[in-house]
């Protein structure tokens, strides 16, 4: 294996705990969207987590008229989208808290000056820069090698396509083998798997021990190389990774 130079981060749920706000301030929109549509069906915040988590909400707004069978126009899309950012960064910005012992890591990682390091997300850029500011994790990344799916392509999309993953090696000017990518849900994980870029799977956000087991599994049978439990154990999922 290559030497490995930089770290790559998801951020909802991986460094910041933000995807139970998010997801609260989607359910509304995408409740009005299927009741616009005379659909019955209505979601949760956690529900619609567990069904399309890792997806941003143009991903989700994409998956929810593939399911349903409807067809928004364009400017109708765009106008949820950007209600929905505005309304989850205002959440974000009161709320949001980082994921339980990951700020000490990164602040060893970033003093080290080993690794390069940088975020990855599905997430809009501006949602992303808001979660990181507000627990104080802004400062280990440079601006220009935070990457959104939603904002950093020519083309918007979201995780497990490869595609932002993919830039992000390109702009840093690595490649896939050279970097490890840290992910806690199934398309984030197979966004970077397909990309080629080692990956730890992060499972320390899900409740439960029932449901870190389960994730566990399916993280792994998806190629995940080393599962990290909580972040006190990113060192050694890391050399794991490197001894490979």
């Amino acid at each position: 294996m290559p030497k490995i130079t930089h770290l790559l981060f998801d951020c909802d749920n991986t460094l910041v705990l933000s995807e139970e706000l998010a997801f609260e301030a989607c359910a509304e929109l995408s409740n009005e969207m299927l009741a616009k549509q005379n659909i019955s069906d209505r979601y949760t915040g956690p529900g619609l987590m567990s069904t399309f988590v890792g997806q941003n909400f143009h991903g989700i707004v994409m998956s929810l008229q593939k399911k349903y069978g409807f067809t928004l126009p364009t400017a109708d899309v765009d106008d949820y989208v950007s209600r929905e950012l505005g309304a989850v960064i205002k959440t974000l910005e009161a709320k949001a808290q980082p994921c339980i012992n990951c700020t000490p890591v990164l602040e060893q990682l970033y003093d080290s000056k080993k690794y390069g390091l940088a975020v990855v997300s599905s997430s809009a850029l501006s949602r992303v820069q808001a979660s990181i500011k507000k627990v104080g994790q802004d400062k280990f990344f440079p601006p220009e090698h935070i990457f959104s799916a939603a904002t950093s392509l020519p083309v918007p999309t979201t995780k497990p396509d490869p595609a932002i993953y993919l830039h992000a090696c390109k702009v840093i000017g690595k490649e896939p083998g050279e970097c490890v990518a840290v992910e806690d849900s199934k398309s984030g994980a197979t966004s970077a798997i397909r990309a080629g870029i080692p990956t730890i799977g992060y499972v320390g956000s899900y409740e439960g021990e029932m449901k870190q087991k389960e994730m566990n599994e399916l993280l792994r049978d998806l190629g995940v190389k080393v599962i990290m439990e909580d972040w006190t154990e990113f060192m050694d999922c890391l050399a794991k990774i490197e001894a490979m």
